[in-house]
């Protein structure tokens, strides 16, 4: 008789993971291309009705989209993040503008604020790459009160950016035992994140559309300041790096609907709004 050993797999190092997150993140400029995502934070207030007066989080907030279209419905806005410089961006943007909003460093997966703090969590293309998905959704069902909202947009995974992440993959392979940011762009993952947590979730489809002058432009703004693929370029050499590149370049070919030579892509995304128990 064969005895088959059972083998016990090695849980993810998910400290290690963030910590390389963290360099990638804050490395190139990803102010630059968020700023231009600014109509995804504005329809994200609108989907979830903001009312004067709310307080609300913006989790993993980045270059401060949502934080900025909150506070122009006159919200009390708490803007967090894990990387200082992005945070600053932020800053910048509010004080340009002359809004008074709260800028805090923190972690998506340990919020420092009470339970039931905020009428209103939101995140925009920032909770869904933390390692510890899990950790990072209970930590936004609790600082959100009872009857409040959590809003989140997430890239999908058939959409453009969805498959910018897959054809990242084949040349870096994700760390073993994590699951992929773009699970929390399909309504199946979000029922298991939020759903015991949840009065209701509402996941619409969205397009957000890429303007750029040409696909040549798209990749080397994304190469100069997307951390996750101006890590990745720097980090594959010459030849992989271009194929790598020749490889996103094939992919707007595919999504591309511009003829004109520009590029206009439209990038799927779900637009989600949860109201807790």
């Amino acid at each position: 008789m064969t005895v088959l050993e059972t083998v016990t797999p090695i849980p993810p190092d998910l400290a290690a993971i963030k910590m390389r997150q963290h360099g990638a993140w804050s490395s190139g400029d990803y102010a630059i291309i968020g700023a231009t995502l600014q109509i995804v934070g504005e329809n994200l207030c609108e989907a979830l009705d903001l009312r004067a007066g709310q307080l609300v989080l913006d989790v993993a907030a980045g270059n401060g989209n949502v934080t900025l279209a909150a506070a122009r419905r006159w919200c009390e806005v708490t803007s967090t993040d894990y990387v200082a410089a992005l945070l600053a961006r932020g800053q910048m943007r509010a004080a340009a503008e002359g809004w008074t909003i709260a800028f805090q460093e923190a972690d998506a997966e340990a919020l420092p604020f009470g339970m039931s703090t905020f009428d209103v969590v939101v995140s925009s293309y920032g909770v869904m790459f933390t390692p510890d998905q899990e950790r990072a959704a209970a930590e936004m069902l609790r600082v959100c009160r009872s009857g409040g909202k959590i809003g989140l947009a997430n890239w999908t995974p058939d959409g453009f950016i969805g498959q910018v992440f897959k054809t990242l993959g084949k040349y870096q392979q994700p760390p073993t035992g994590t699951k992929s940011p773009a699970l929390w762009g399909t309504r199946e993952r979000l029922s298991e994140l939020f759903g015991a947590g949840a009065a209701s979730i509402s996941a619409e489809s969205r397009d957000f559309i890429f303007r750029y002058r040409s696909p040549a432009h798209f990749l080397d703004i994304f190469k100069t300041y997307y951390g996750p693929i101006h890590k990745a370029v720097a980090a594959l050499g010459d030849d992989k790096g271009r194929l790598f590149l020749s490889d996103l370049e094939q992919l707007i070919g595919r999504f591309n609907t511009a003829r004109d030579g520009t590029m206009v892509v439209p990038g799927t995304y779900l637009e989600v709004v949860i109201v807790k128990a």
